[in-house]
């Protein structure tokens, strides 16, 4: 009997394992490209943000804040991307909801602004950035080039 739980726990193990590797996921690397291609585009444009980014659990796994960047903007980065995570679908949408008059969504935990985008691979959704800094529409910007330059838009 005890043999037999034993290889269930196994066989249920490995299935998990191999499950789990065919998903597609964000790793520290990845992010890091992302990042620099965020910072790239922001430097070109002379504007200083901070990037955060998200794993495919809805966790921090990178926050930069460049030179100069005001450090409220820390909070508001990791906010868009949450949203972002979070409903699986860019923030500006809930921006653009607001101001066509759904006031209603003024109550809910989201930040409605610019700047967070979720980053989906084969169709699933693997992370999200938010990029606080600048306006929104630039903060949008720069994280559309961010996941362009990475082949994830």
């Amino acid at each position: 009997m005890k043999h037999i739980f034993t290889t269930l726990i196994l066989s249920i193990s490995l299935f998990t394992l191999a499950h789990a590797q065919s998903q597609p996921y964000l790793n520290l690397e990845s992010a890091m490209k992302i990042a620099d291609a965020a910072q790239k585009k922001a430097i070109s444009e002379n504007w200083n943000v901070v990037i955060a980014i998200l794993d495919q659990g809805g966790n921090l796994i990178l926050l930069r804040r460049m030179d100069g960047t005001q450090i409220g903007s820390i909070e508001i980065a990791q906010l868009k991307a949450k949203t972002a995570f979070e409903f699986k679908r860019p923030t500006k949408v809930f921006e653009d909801l607001i101001k066509g008059g759904a006031v209603h969504l003024t109550t809910m935990p989201i930040t409605a602004v610019e700047g967070g985008l979720p980053i989906f691979k084969d169709g699933i959704i693997i992370g999200s950035i938010g990029i606080s800094g600048v306006t929104s529409a630039q903060d949008g910007i720069i994280a559309e080039a961010a996941l362009k330059a990475a082949g994830l838009m």
